[in-house]
């Protein structure tokens, strides 16, 4: 049989487009963090891994490009949340499958997208979400492309919850209560003072 994980594509988007309303509007991906913008920590980690890698923005723009990777808005209007960043960098990747992660999450480990990316392939599945032992964590995933239409019909429709979209879908769970660190985002002020200690201990 095709070894097909080695044959398959795989690229990743990092999610920026929102309006990160919790840190008071400011931009998190552009966020310092022990000295980065958060967002460059997450390309550092998942750049050697994969094919291609865009970041999903929706403002400062011109300041995401510095980071040398292709940046690409939402193509539906109204800051209408990851589903939207996800339809929008399915398009612009062209690769089988796709990861996404948000930008506010700088302790994603490689492992987590090996495991989402095997799990995903290995089963056949649409799309591969992590499971914490608690509850989902869909804001960290990999799509199969072929997703694409049905996801462009949900936004379409006005919705916009990813558990909804989920459920029409043939999805692989992934155990990742190993993982958890990879689920510590910030929202706060507090958070990220907190996290650069981590990074600095």
């Amino acid at each position: 049989m095709p070894d097909l994980l080695a044959d398959a594509t795989v690229g990743a988007v990092i999610l920026a487009g929102g309006l990160a309303r919790r840190m008071g509007g400011v931009d998190k991906g552009l966020v310092m963090l022990a000295g980065k913008p958060m967002v460059q920590r997450t390309l550092e980690t998942l750049r050697p891994s994969v094919e291609s890698i865009i970041i999903n923005a929706n403002r400062n723009t011109a300041d995401y490009e510095t980071f040398g990777v292709p940046v690409v808005a939402d193509k539906h209007a109204g800051y209408l949340g990851p589903l939207a960043g996800l339809s929008a960098a399915i398009s612009a990747l062209k690769t089988d499958y796709v990861f996404m992660c948000p930008c506010d999450s700088p302790f994603l480990q490689i492992a987590l997208f090996d495991a989402l990316v095997s799990g995903c392939i290995d089963n056949n599945a649409d799309l591969a979400v992590p499971y914490d032992g608690e509850r989902l964590q869909p804001v960290f995933c990999v799509v199969h492309r072929s997703v694409q239409s049905s996801l462009q019909r949900f936004l379409e429709s006005g919705e916009r919850k990813i558990d909804r979209w989920f459920s029409s879908h043939n999805v692989q769970q992934i155990p990742a209560a190993t993982f958890s660190e990879s689920f510590r985002n910030i929202n706060t002020e507090e958070e990220r003072l907190l996290a650069e200690q981590t990074i600095k201990a």
